[in-house]
């Protein structure tokens, strides 16, 4: 396998890595502080798989590239969906700075593309 085509499957994976994370987030929430059999077990799957999946696209991704967007990923991801599985409230201040997260994660994966200026411009 070519680096060019890890590069392009590692990518996919982290974002995989990210939606477990997620999953993992709000199971650990509904588990409310592991006192909950069915949403603590559920984390502890979600938990597994997400570093795995971590490890796998850090294999080619730079650790601190891939630990920013995995950990982005599921802050936006249990910020959005928290409201929809918990009592939690999603204000537009707390919108605008998960935007600038996101913001963020996108252009950390424009600077990994082969061929981008190290300085990532």
């Amino acid at each position: 396998m070519t680096a060019r085509s890890e590069r392009a499957r590692a990518w996919p994976v982290l974002l995989l890595a990210g939606a477990f994370e997620v999953g993992y987030a709000l199971s650990v929430g509904g588990s409310e502080g592991f006192t909950v059999l069915s949403w603590s077990l559920v984390a502890v799957v979600f938990f597994l798989l997400t570093l795995y999946a971590l490890s796998v696209a850090l294999r080619t991704i730079d650790v601190g590239v891939g630990y920013a967007v995995w950990a982005g990923i599921g802050a936006v991801g249990a910020a959005l969906l928290g409201p929809v599985f918990f009592d939690e409230t999603l204000t537009p201040v707390r919108a605008f700075w998960l935007a600038v997260i996101i913001a963020g994660v996108v252009w950390l994966k424009l600077a990994d593309r082969p061929g981008a200026p190290a300085d990532g411009t």
